[in-house]
Formats: structure tokens, C-alpha cells, sequence
């Protein structure tokens, strides 16, 4: 029985399926879990930002959630963001599935290892471990949803780096400016350090990003109603992507 991890982004709340509540941790109780049975596969799925959008992204308990998924024996997670864009081509409604991330993120525990004095945590955490994140998205788990994709005839783009920062609130016109300068694409909150914990669990991670706006300077304004309404036309598709790809993780 293979199981699989869904961890939906902004628009989408929720699967079918049995209600596991929140999965206790060494680090906090997880978000709400379902438990759904495709064939030979498990799949959970966790809502980022809990149902109905009620925990914005610098609060989200980002360790409880990726080992309440690792402790289910997940070895893949598939996961969903509604990004902004620093790149016209690069377009509202586009999907990327992004190879690569610039972390802008502050604040937020980067790692389960804080060695020795790590406190009430498992022992095998209390040490230090330096993770190679040199290309944090895993490219198989990548390579199955642009096959998926593919198969149901959605154009995407193969290729794009996600600049991650704290928000809640939107970039600046000046911070759009430059992280486009910096390499940036798509502009996100919540991926790091989500893929750098699922790395250092050995959990294969990537990500479908739905574009919802350019970002701030490349339009007039930026709101949250837009970012919803966008994924929200999108999220039945994202859906049979996700689904789709999960039960092919055998």
C-alpha cells in the first residue's frame, strides 16, 4: 500500500474521506488530516492553511504538519500554491510546477535538528544535520506531475524558481523589482521551510503553483479576493492533477 501527502495551499480546503483530526507531534498538533483510499493507495490530506483559510503563513506549525504526514508513513507529498508572478510571461491562470526556491522567509523553524539542548524531541533529532537542498523540489516526484499534466493535455511551464517570503502581506513594488533581479518567477509564502522539513525526512516533495496575479508594480493592486477567484477557476483541475498523480505513486 503506497501512501501519499497532499498538503493543499490557498482554494483548496478539503477531499473526501475519513476524518483523522489532528495528528499529535513532538513539535504541536498538525492540521486537520483526511484519509482517502484510491486502489493501493493512501492518501492524506492536510490544509496548509486549516479549512476555510483561518491560519495565515508565518503561524503555520510548518514541523507538526510535514512529521504528522512522515508518522502516517507518507513517502511523497504533493502539495498546491496560489502564487503571483515576477515574469509577463508567466500569466494569471499559467501553472508552473517551480525546480528551485530562494528562501526570504524569517522567523520560522528551518529544521527538526537543533541539537543537543533540542529539548522534549525525539533523540534521533537532537543533533545537528547540515541537508543538501541544492534542488529542494524532488525531480521525479516533479518529472510524475509534468507526465500527469501532459497526459491530460495542460500546458505549463517546466521551469521556475519560487521566492518565498513571510507575508501575510503582499510584496512591495520594490521587492517584486527585485527578486525578478534576483531570479525569481513566482512569488509564494508558504514553501519554505515546508520542502527543506519534507527533505530532511527523506519525503519526496513537489509542488503544482497556480498563478493568480503579477506581482505588485506589474499591477494596479494585489488582493486576496483575486488570488481565490483565480485558483478558484482552476480547482477542480488542480484537483484531478493531484488525485491523478498521487494514485500513479505505486
Amino acid at each position: 500500500m503506497s501512501k501519499v501527502g497532499i498538503i493543499g495551499g490557498s482554494g483548496f480546503y478539503g477531499i473526501e474521506g475519513e476524518y483523522l483530526g489532528r495528528i499529535d507531534t513532538p513539535w504541536g498538533q498538525s492540521g486537520d488530516v483526511v484519509m482517502q483510499k484510491r486502489g493501493k493507495v493512501e492518501i492524506y490530506f492536510l490544509a496548509r492553511h486549516g479549512k476555510g483559510h483561518t491560519v495565515p503563513p508565518h503561524l503555520i506549525n510548518y514541523r507538526a504538519n510535514i512529521y504528522a504526514l512522515k508518522k502516517l508513513g507518507v513517502s511523497h507529498i504533493l502539495a498546491t500554491n496560489a502564487v503571483g508572478s515576477c515574469r509577463e510571461e508567466m500569466k494569471p491562470g499559467d501553472f508552473v510546477i517551480p525546480d528551485n526556491l530562494i528562501d526570504f522567509t524569517s522567523g520560522r523553524a528551518q529544521t527538526f535538528y537543533e541539537g543537543a539542548d533540542a529539548g522534549d524531541v525525539p533523540e534521533e533529532f537532537q543533533k545537528v544535520v547540515h541537508t543538501d537542498v541544492t534542488y529542494p523540489f524532488d525531480q521525479s516526484t516533479r518529472d510524475l506531475l509534468m507526465n500527469t499534466m501532459t497526459s491530460f493535455g495542460i500546458s505549463y511551464h517546466d521551469h521556475g524558481v519560487l521566492a518565498a517570503a513571510n507575508g501575510p502581506r503582499y510584496e512591495t513594488a520594490a521587492e517584486v523589482q527585485m527578486l525578478r533581479m534576483l531570479g525569481g518567477d513566482i512569488l509564494g509564502m508558504t514553501s519554505a521551510p515546508e520542502v527543506f522539513l519534507a527533505r530532511e525526512l527523506g519525503i519526496k516533495y513537489a509542488t503544482v503553483a497556480v498563478v493568480t496575479n503579477f506581482g505588485a508594480g506589474m499591477q494596479s493592486n494585489v488582493s486576496h479576493e483575486e488570488v481565490v477567484e483565480i485558483f478558484s477557476e482552476k480547482i477542480e483541475l488542480v484537483k484531478q492533477i493531484i488525485i491523478s498523480c498521487a494514485t500513479s505513486v505505486l
